[in-house]
């Protein structure tokens, strides 16, 4: 018995898509298809399989201008800012270019005797759960070094972004990648479970929200399935006394307002040196209160609604939490807000870590500030915290941020940026934010397993 799956629309709560779940026998059966077909596609040149992948890619820019009005029906991001190809390109096309050294055979050592190395191989069937957040970009992360390295994928996507792993798969394979090689399925809960359990996979990809993260590693319990998780954020700004402050007031609060702070690496709380902070704030609450929220589809607006109302009504309630124990919140009601999905953008100070707005994640578009007078202080209030994604920091003297960012608990120390993948670099967080790792060389890694080679040569 199968069930349907719902994409509701933030813009006006109308049902945009809907689809199918497969049943738990056809679930196994497609699992099994991609694994029949790992070994013929494994076997095919390193150098076929990157071009592959990279015409799937171009198959799926070559859809932008359906699907930027798409994302803004099932998610909220308003049109005017063009979907997510150019970060989908580039995070594919680093991993295509970084292949060949990256799974290259590691040699130990050859004589007249012992010939040894060491390969990389790839783990067999990868399940990738990719959010709704940044849909086509958090997908790719996984999927095309999955597939470069020899891997076939499953893909599994948001109910939000319902649509958004039909597309991959119809671009890739009208690019040429065997249909048993990519597959894009609905699934419910319990059949996911099910799945992970039953070992139908070889290794797992999950990004979204703690619980999310626990309930993949239960039912990985027992089964000696390699899991990768990206989980929450709660990701902290530091502004120094000798920072641009232009520049940090709007890097931090695009980065904690854009997307609606829908963004996994998103600003949710800021520590600004006390002769900055009047300025600090001066500016920022002028940033903010020049937005204008609506409907995404119209190229006027520059922040939508939130991706479903639910989301919104947790932010409302840490906000009205906050003021109630004293914050004071500076942005008036905007017109567009709706007491529904569409949600002013906010900023608090006189905040704690007492508070949940400080201590929780938010994913909306809501940041707390706070005054500090030393990096001591500074790095104890981004510490105390159950999560460690990235961190921003902010000052001229790159030594100092070294010096800092060696003390902090996090998986990313940006200096003078915020809110950015570089495919070159790991992605990866601490605590609560999961663990192990995407993109660069060591995401190759965690998508392959060693194999060693010790081989004595017949002599006489």
């Amino acid at each position: 018995m199968t069930g349907q799956l719902k994409c509701i629309s933030p813009i006006d709560g109308s049902v945009f898509a809907t689809r199918d779940t497969l049943s738990r026998d056809e679930a196994f059966a497609v699992a099994e298809r991609a694994r029949a077909a790992q070994a013929a596609w494994a076997a095919r040149p390193l150098k076929e399989r990157i071009d592959l992948v990279l015409a799937g890619v171009a198959a799926v820019g070559a859809m932008n201008d359906e699907v930027v009005p798409e994302l803004a029906h099932m998610m909220g991001r308003p049109v005017r800012y063009g979907g997510e190809f150019r970060g989908f390109d580039e995070r594919a096309s680093y991993m295509a270019q970084i292949a060949e050294s990256s799974l290259a055979d590691m040699e130990v050592g050859e004589d007249a005797t012992f010939k040894r190395y060491i390969k990389r191989v790839p783990h067999g069937v990868v399940f990738v759960v990719a959010p709704w957040n940044y849909p086509y970009m958090t997908a790719i992360n996984t999927v095309a070094p999955a597939l470069i390295a020899g891997n076939t994928v499953v893909l599994k996507h948001a109910t939000q972004t319902l649509l958004v792993g039909e597309r991959m798969a119809k671009a890739f394979h009208s690019a040429g990648v065997p249909e048993d090689v990519f597959i894009n399925v609905f699934l419910d809960h319990d059949t996911t479970n099910d799945l992970i359990a039953g070992r139908a996979f070889n290794f797992v990809n999950f990004t979204g929200s703690v619980g999310g993260g626990k309930a993949m590693e239960r039912a990985a319990a027992g089964t000696f399935t390699g899991v990768g998780l990206e989980l929450g954020g709660k990701d902290p700004g530091y502004v120094m006394e000798d920072a641009d402050l232009d520049a940090a007031v709007d890097t931090l609060v695009d980065a904690a307002m854009f997307n609606s702070g829908q963004c996994c690496c998103g600003i949710e709380r800021i520590y600004v040196h006390e002769s900055l902070y009047d300025a600090f704030m001066e500016k920022a609450v002028a940033v903010v209160k020049g937005y204008k929220l609506g409907n995404p589809m119209d190229s006027d607006t520059t922040i939508g609604p939130m991706a479903n109302v639910r989301f919104a009504t947790e932010v409302r309630a840490q906000i009205a939490e906050a003021v109630e124990a004293g914050a004071v919140a500076h942005i008036p009601t905007m017109e567009g807000d709706d007491g529904a999905a569409y949600l002013t953008p906010q900023i608090l100070t006189n905040v704690t870590h007492d508070m949940r707005v400080m201590r929780e994640e938010s994913f909306g578009p809501v940041v707390g500030i706070m005054k500090v007078s030393s990096d001591a202080e500074a790095i104890a209030l981004m510490n105390d915290s159950d999560y460690g994604l990235t961190v921003s920091l902010w000052t001229q003297d790159v030594e100092r941020a070294q010096t800092v960012g060696d003390q902090l608990e996090t998986g990313t120390v940006f200096l003078n940026r915020a809110d950015y993948l570089d495919p070159g670099l790991c992605w990866t967080g601490c605590k609560d934010t999961g663990r192990g790792g995407g993109l660069s060389v060591i995401g190759y890694h965690n998508l392959t397993r060693p194999k060693s080679y010790h081989l004595k040569k017949v002599t006489k």
